[in-house]
C-alpha cells in the first residue's frame, strides 16, 4: 500500500547513517565485459541494488521503480549512477546483464563476478543472499532462485552510505528523497 512505502522512506529518512558500515571497494565486471571498480563511480552518487536477472518479482519491480523515480529527476538523475550487483554471478554474465539492463535503461550499470567477488560485495554491503533449489514438480525444471535481502541503497559522491530504500519505495517517493538529498 502507499501508505507502507511513505512510512518506510519517512523511517529512513529520519535513520542516523552516520558511520554506518555500509559499502566498500570491490572490482567486478560489467554488462560490456568491462572491469568496473567501486572507485570508478566516485564523484557521483550510486543508487545500488542487489538482485539478479532471473528473479521472478522483487528484482524487476525494484528496477523499474529505480528507472521510474529518476526519469522524474530529469536532467538531475544525471548526478546518479544505478547499479545492479548481481547475486547470481553463475548465470549472470555480462551478456545475461546486457540483455536484461536494456529494460531499464541506458544509464544502468550491471554488474557480475567470480562467485567469490560477488560474496565480497555482498558481504560489504550486508546482503543476505541464498540459492534455493526450486521444485520440479511445478514446472521450474529443476531450476533455483536465490532468497535475497531487497534494500535500495543510495551511496554518496564519497562512496558513503547516505540513505537507504525497501521494496515498498514508490517512484514518486523515491524520486523525492533523491532530489533531496542529490
Amino acid at each position: 500500500p502507499a501508505g507502507d512505502a511513505n512510512n518506510s522512506a519517512a523511517a529512513s529518512a529520519e535513520t542516523d547513517l552516520h558511520g554506518a558500515a555500509i559499502g566498500g571497494p570491490f572490482t567486478l565486471t560489467d554488462q560490456d565485459g568491462k572491469q568496473r571498480s567501486w572507485a570508478d563511480f566516485k564523484g557521483r552518487y550510486r543508487l545500488v541494488y542487489f538482485g539478479y536477472s532471473f528473479c521472478p518479482d522483487v528484482c524487476p519491480t525494484t528496477l523499474a521503480v529505480m528507472a521510474q523515480a529518476l526519469e522524474k529527476l530529469g536532467s538531475k538523475s544525471q548526478r546518479i549512477v544505478p547499479i545492479l550487483v548481481t547475486i547470481d554471478p553463475e548465470r549472470d554474465t555480462p551478456q545475461v546483464l546486457a540483455d536484461y539492463m536494456i529494460a531499464f535503461g541506458p544509464t544502468f550499470v550491471g554488474l557480475t563476478g567470480s562467485v567469490e567477488a560477488i560474496k565480497d560485495a555482498e558481504k560489504k554491503f550486508r546482503v543476505y543472499a541464498v540459492k534455493k533449489p526450486l521444485d520440479p514438480s511445478k514446472g521450474s525444471g529443476g531450476n533455483y532462485g536465490v532468497d535475497h535481502s531487497s534494500v535500495l541503497y543510495l551511496m554518496g559522491p564519497d562512496g558513503k552510505l547516505v540513505n537507504f530504500y525497501d521494496e515498498a519505495v514508490s517512484p514518486d517517493d523515491l524520486a523525492k528523497d533523491l532530489r533531496q538529498r542529490t
